[in-house]
Order: C-alpha cells, then structure tokens, then sequence
C-alpha cells in the first residue's frame, strides 16, 4: 500500500462512518453496511468513486434515477432528490458531463426550480443538454408497467450513458410489486424506473445503487443478507396478497447503504472531490440548506409527511452538519497531502493496513 492509497482508504473510512451515523439508533444502517461492505470489500464511498472517475469523461451522459412517492399524501419524498440535484452540479463541475435526472412527473417542478438552486440550466430536451454548458436534463418515467419497456427503449435509442446511479429510487420485488418501508403495496405510485436501470445495467453501463433500507432499487445485490436481518424483506412479511416481502429484485454492480440515501451520495461526492482534488465538486452546507427549502416549497414531503425541511426526519442543521464534515474530511486530506510523508511511511511499516482497502 502506498502514501495515497492509504489516504483514500481511510478517507472511505471516514466518509463511510458518516454517512452511517445512527441518531435514530435502530440499527438498520449498520445491518445494511454489514452486508453492503462484505459485497464491496472496501469503503464504500470510494469504491464507487473510484469508477466514476475511471470512467466518465467530458461530454458523456450521466443518469440519475431517482424519487419514491410516499403515502399518505401521495407526495414525492424528499430523500433521493435533494442529492440527485446536487450530484448533477458534481457531475458538471467535476466530470464536464451531462447528468439527467430519470424520476416520476411528481418531482419535475421541484428538480426545475431546485436546478438554479445549484446553478444549471435543465432542459428535457438532451440535445440542448449536450448543446449548452453548465445544463442538466430531466425525464419524466412512467409509472404504467405496460408502457415502461418501451419508454426506457426510447431513452437509450437517443442516449446511452456512460455510468447510471439510482438515489432512494423505488425497487419491485420479485413479484413485481413496490412497496413502502413497513410492507404497504405502493405499485401504482411509483415510476417503474427499474426496468430502466436494468436494461443499461444488461448493456453493460456502470451501474450504482444507492439505498438505505432494502426496498429500494439496487439493493437486490445484498438481498440474503436484507431479507435475514430487515423487518418487512423476506417473504409473506409484507401486507399485501404478492407476499413478496419489500426487498427489490433488481441487481447492482456497485452498491452504497447509508443511514440516509441522501448521505450516501454525500459521501460518494466527498470521494470524487478528493480523487479530483478539487474541493469544489462538492457543495457547501448553504446551497445543502437552500435546497432543502426550495425542494419543500414544491410540495416534496419528508419522510415524516412534514412540509417543513428535513430528509428521512432530519432537519437541515443535521443534514448541514453532515456535509460539511464530509468536507472538511476531503479538503484537509487535500491541503496536507504530501506534508506528512514520513508518518505515512512509518505507519505503514507497522503492517497494520497491510490487506486492507
């Protein structure tokens, strides 16, 4: 292991331990780490990372699918789409790529009004998206099964991305049926953006998942590892006649578990800054609030119902915190690189991180 490769390990580290910060203390985060972990080998933050900037160059697509509806209100729910807009500003400031969000009609206005919020033009149509800079696209999916085969077809006959990454999108089970966090049938609510997903995932697409409970679409990948420890996963353990349990069929080749969807991809922008050395892919706590305000005065609901900013119960003083640690995790680790190269070596001549990372 070199001086580098430590720093990214325990940057991962770090980063991951954030994005799994428990307040709630129920545990679930680290159940889904436990399983996700095992899977990846690695931190995961910087694993997922690391393909993204392996991968995506200037001017390749990037697609974001994203938004769950949430019941009672049938409302769009705040999780998922706060960071998907805030990944899209990564993926122009770090990558000079274009990233289109994939979410249901419920969350148009909101990812609209949120794009200035981060300082990009969106447009529908992708062509005016690769025309123009600092832009964004949005796409509108089905929540009709029988019209989503050939809407997703239409989408990759025009654009074949480069890399797709699902933020706290919904998941069918393996009976094809959707459901909420504690078992209840929610399939007529939801885009069936999966099959979306899946199809780029068969043509070999970089393909990242990002979930925090087991129902959302990606987290298959753990699927035994859910259905033995998470409530309302396995079989006849949901509450509708599918007795499917809510665990999502659909597969992912890179996976991320957070206490909070949102979090995760935090994380996951906090690596790619540090990879980029450029602290600026990531956002501030400011525009992280700002969203936050903007997303609710669309109508998008926290977790809780509650019109009031938060995500996943959250308010936005813990969701500030959160990304500004993670900066503060990526940007020391850029100003000091280089600056300790004889604490790097000694330490690792302890053979302590020897296999690790």
């Amino acid at each position: 292991m070199s001086n580098e490769e430590l720093t990214i390990y325990n940057i991962g580290e770090n980063l991951d331990s954030l994005m799994n910060l428990d307040p709630r203390g129920y545990g679930v985060c680290r159940i889904l780490y436990g399983g996700s972990r095992a899977y990846t080998g690695e931190p995961l933050t910087m694993h997922s990372a690391k393909k993204l900037v392996e991968n995506v160059k200037s001017g390749d697509f990037v697609f974001i699918i994203t938004g769950f509806i949430l019941l009672p209100h049938k409302a769009p729910e705040m999780d998922g789409i706060v960071s998907s807009m805030l990944l899209a500003r990564s993926i122009v400031h770090g990558f000079d790529a274009n990233p289109v969000i994939i979410c249901p009609q419920d969350n148009i206005e909101a990812v609209k009004k949120c794009a200035s919020v981060v300082g990009l033009h969106c447009y529908e149509d992708l062509d005016k998206v690769s025309e123009f800079p600092i832009s964004m696209g949005v796409i509108p999916f089905t929540k009709d099964q029988n019209m989503a085969e050939e809407q997703a077809e239409q989408i990759i006959s025009k654009v074949l991305p480069k890399a797709v990454i699902a933020i706290e999108a919904p998941g069918a089970n393996e009976c094809g049926e959707y459901h909420n966090a504690v078992g209840v049938n929610v399939t007529v609510l939801e885009a069936k953006t999966d099959i979306l997903f899946r199809k780029l995932k068969d043509r070999g697409v970089l393909n990242i998942a990002i979930g925090d409970l087991g129902n959302e679409m990606g987290m298959g990948t753990i699927g035994e590892h859910i259905k033995k420890y998470v409530p309302y996963a396995a079989k006849n353990q949901c509450k509708c006649d599918c007795h499917g349990g809510i665990l999502a069929a659909t597969k992912a080749d890179n996976i991320i578990t957070a206490t909070v969807s949102d979090w995760g991809c935090y994380g996951l922008m906090a690596a790619i800054a540090y990879l980029k050395k450029d602290l600026n892919i990531f956002h501030k706590g400011d525009m992280e609030m700002e969203v936050m305000r903007v997303a609710t005065r669309s109508g998008i609901v926290d977790m809780t119902g509650s019109l009031i900013p938060g995500i996943d119960g959250f308010n936005t003083k813990m969701n500030v915190n959160i990304v500004e640690l993670m900066r503060q995790c990526a940007g020391y680790a850029i100003k000091y690189e280089g600056k300790s190269d004889h604490w790097y070596e000694n330490v690792l001549a302890k053979g302590f991180f020897q296999n690790k990372g």
